[in-house]
């Protein structure tokens, strides 16, 4: 097995019937196995980098407040299981290109040469997506949001005081989830390669759109803060409306091409 063998993109057969049902099976254990090693690989690496990474996600805290960066471990095994949960998700974004890469193998095996072309590139884009939106949260949502809970806490007479789980918990899914969020453009702009969706019935659904996207990210942020809500729900629409003058430009091209 060499590295040509990995990345590489299944033949298509010949016919609709030259290949079983069960290969088609092998095509996708061998695509599950390859994912999984990339996230193993990806997982030990941010393992042992755990310390770099504790402290990069206890920066916002500690730019709240001092005393509140000191988490408390609760657990006597605390140090170990939120070290594998935050290699988790430190190994989702350190190998996502490779897992796109791998599922683009086994979805897309019937590409034409110009298609493949292409394969690269959106993977990159949607990467890229993904990162900014990591980013944005982990720079703008993230302090703002632990902001707003510190201060409510101290508004009962409470005093801050938040375990190691409960904070990495938040965090991750917290971020992982607002990156997966700028992913949108890509899912849109996929459904209307295939022909699934057209420009039209986007814009014409546009403020049905707008109100899933404000619900999605009242789901994802979990704060009531009405500028945090904004903060993340409109890049989704500036997405969604760019997605719109996409799927346009990507079908006249079409049409032009077909007449």
């Amino acid at each position: 097995m060499t590295l040509q063998d990995i990345f590489k993109f299944r033949d298509l057969p010949e016919t609709e019937t030259s290949k079983p049902f069960l290969e088609h099976l092998e095509d996708l254990r061998w695509t599950i196995v390859k994912m999984a090693i990339t996230m193993l690989v990806a997982m030990v690496l941010c393992f042992a980098f755990r310390s770099p990474l504790v402290h990069v996600m206890q920066a916002p805290l500690r730019s709240v407040d001092p005393q509140v960066g000191a988490l408390r471990a609760l657990g006597i095994t605390d140090s170990i299981i939120i070290s594998f949960h935050l290699a988790f998700y430190a190994g989702i974004v350190v190998s996502f290109p490779l897992l796109l890469y791998f599922l683009a193998e086994f979805v897309l095996p019937a590409l034409t040469a110009v298609e493949k072309r292409f394969v690269l590139p959106a993977i990159l884009v949607s990467f890229g997506l993904f990162l900014l939106g990591v980013l944005v949260c982990y720079f703008w949502l993230l302090p703002k949001t632990i902001l707003f809970f510190f201060r409510d806490t101290q508004s009962l007479g409470w005093i801050p005081a938040w375990t190691v789980q409960q904070y990495y918990s938040f965090v991750t899914r917290f971020v992982i989830g607002f990156g997966l969020a700028f992913e949108l453009p890509v899912v849109v702009l996929a459904l209307v390669r295939f022909g699934l969706i057209t420009y039209r019935f986007m814009a014409r659904t546009r403020p049905y759109a707008i109100v899933l996207i404000f619900v999605l990210a009242t789901i994802i942020t979990p704060t009531p803060d009405v500028l945090t809500l904004i903060a993340m729900g409109l890049p989704m629409c500036l997405l969604y409306e760019s997605c719109i003058w996409i799927a346009w430009a990507m079908e006249r091209r079409k049409r032009l091409t077909n007449a």
